[in-house]
């Protein structure tokens, strides 16, 4: 039984290997065009998949036959599995705009703990969200430098927040290992952003990059002076409303199989940062061979489903064939 079940590439990153039919694969490859996190090909899928208690905490040692895959609603057979750690690229996204001008202190300690959970080969990439995106930091390992960059920052201006994500996701095809993230640490509100959600949305389902979200439960966050931009408008019924802040990461993190957290104090997205750098290591990888062509140009949905009780499930939702 799963307590809770959470659904999540442009359309090139997940097509870009041609892999042998019923081969178990390396499952880690790396590809120095784009990512290799969630990989297609006219032979095999392959899915990353994160496992949770109802504490957040991450579930190790499960075998292919503790899982079921389905695409569109048909069960497919699992050819490939693996459970190992990996190294990782992360990009981070800090949101120092001015309504997080009394959680910034706050941020640069999550962030502190996020980092600690490093391991050797792990590569980090800084960027800011402000009236503009900000890169402030390429791919490193040197994390005692990032973290000194983290401690410069200061918080004012306007909240670009889907332009910096937008530009993070673009930013992870320099990245050099197959796994994957994006980690942001925010309180949701964008009121500044030139891209659209549905646009961030469309490039993040094809972006291979699997984006976990902190978010902060803010007064400060409520756009009540702030011009609000189209992303975050809701339209039909002939009315307009503002989406609660944070809305747009938490579907950020549902479809491309990360994992979002609200956080209410300092303490308890510290602990939640620990609970993120250990679930991105501790990726399950399943890989099938689709029972219908790839080759459609359709959207085609993914279900990971566990026999494991009382546990929480995070895969993407889909992928787009070529």
């Amino acid at each position: 039984m799963v307590a809770a079940m959470h659904f999540p590439c442009k359309t090139f990153p997940a097509f870009r290997m041609l892999l042998p039919v019923l081969a178990f694969v390396p499952i880690y490859a790396q590809s120095t065009q784009s990512p290799a996190n969630f990989r297609a090909s006219a032979e095999l899928v392959l899915v990353p998949v994160t496992v949770t208690d109802h504490n957040g905490k991450t579930v190790q040692g499960l075998q292919a036959d503790n899982f079921k895959l389905l695409e569109d609603q048909v069960t497919q057979k699992i050819v490939s599995f693996s459970g190992d750690d990996a190294p990782c690229s992360v990009g981070l996204i800090l949101d120092t705009s001015g309504s997080m001008r009394d959680l910034l202190g706050a941020t640069k300690e999550i962030a502190h703990a996020f980092l600690g959970t490093a391991n050797p080969q792990d590569e980090f990439m800084l960027l800011t969200v402000s009236t503009q995106p900000d890169a402030v930091s390429a791919f490193t390992v040197d994390i005692p430098t990032l973290e000194k960059s983290i401690q410069l920052t200061s918080a004012g201006g306007f909240t670009a927040l889907i332009d910096t994500i937008y530009l993070g996701l673009n930013r992870m095809r320099v990245s050099k290992h197959p796994r994957r993230a994006l980690l942001i640490l925010s309180d949701g509100i964008d009121n500044h952003s030139r891209y659209s959600k549905s646009e961030l949305v469309r490039v993040a389902l094809e972006a291979d990059v699997q984006i976990y979200t902190i978010i902060f439960d803010n007064p400060a966050a409520v756009p009540t002076t702030v011009p609000f931009v189209p992303a975050m408008i809701r339209k039909g019924g002939g009315t307009a409303g503002v989406q609660p802040p944070g809305s747009l990461l938490e579907d950020l993190s549902d479809k491309t199989g990360g994992i979002h957290f609200r956080v209410r104090n300092a303490a308890e997205a510290e602990q939640t940062a620990e609970k993120i750098g250990r679930a991105i290591r501790a990726e399950y990888v399943i890989g099938y061979q689709p029972a219908n062509s790839l080759l459609t140009g359709k959207w085609h949905r993914i279900r990971v489903k566990s026999d494991v009780p009382h546990v929480s499930v995070y895969a993407r939702n889909g992928y787009y064939a070529p």
